[in-house]
């Protein structure tokens, strides 16, 4: 799924933006609008719907930080998580069932978010729900594989299998709330 790109902003709203990733956070950035975060070189990023999203902040105490685009949810993990994903689906036995979940890794691209300095962001504009902490650096604090982050990082492979588990239930409450919408009305249901 290609990243949600908010409408161009002025070229000044831009400058300030790539700047404040760049000189607070050390983010690789692009310089043009929409500003464009790199992923894959400090980070990856989970996309899954937001629907999904909430119900996984809901059940997973710590994850790194996080942003909302639109209908989206972007989760920050570990660089190098997503070429672990297909692995790491198949292995938690998701493999093969439609989760409306993808990665990006090297070579990727983000629409950056909204700095977190209180400023009012536009309806639909991409904002941090769990900002990242300027001047500090964001890779102990992103979920990882065990063994591969920090031992305080969130483990990978438990948010995974959130992150699976709440795309499937928002995916099967989507197919039936469509199915009950397309059931004619008055008509009443038949029991055994």
């Amino acid at each position: 799924m290609a990243p949600l790109v908010p409408p161009p902003r002025s070229p000044t709203e831009s400058d300030e933006r790539a700047r404040w990733y760049a000189r607070e956070l050390g983010w690789t950035v692009t310089d043009r609008s929409p500003v464009l975060l790199a992923t894959g070189v400090r980070f990856d990023v989970l996309d899954l719907p937001a629907e999904a999203g909430r119900a996984v902040l809901r059940r997973v105490g710590r994850t790194g930080p996080v942003a909302l685009a639109g209908p989206r949810m972007r989760l920050l993990v570990a660089a190098g998580s997503a070429e672990e994903l297909p692995g790491l689906l198949d292995w938690l036995e998701w493999g093969g069932i439609a989760l409306d979940l993808t990665a990006h890794g090297t070579g990727g691209r983000i629409t950056a978010p909204a700095p977190p300095t209180g400023a009012a962001v536009r309806p639909g504009a991409a904002f941090w729900l769990r900002p990242p902490e300027p001047r500090r650096a964001v890779e102990p604090t992103l979920p990882a594989l065990a063994g591969l982050g920090s031992g305080d990082a969130p483990d990978l492979v438990r948010l995974v299998d959130a992150v699976a588990t709440e795309c499937h239930r928002a995916r099967l409450t989507r197919v039936r709330t469509h199915l009950l919408a397309d059931r004619p009305t008055g008509q009443p249901l038949a029991f055994s």
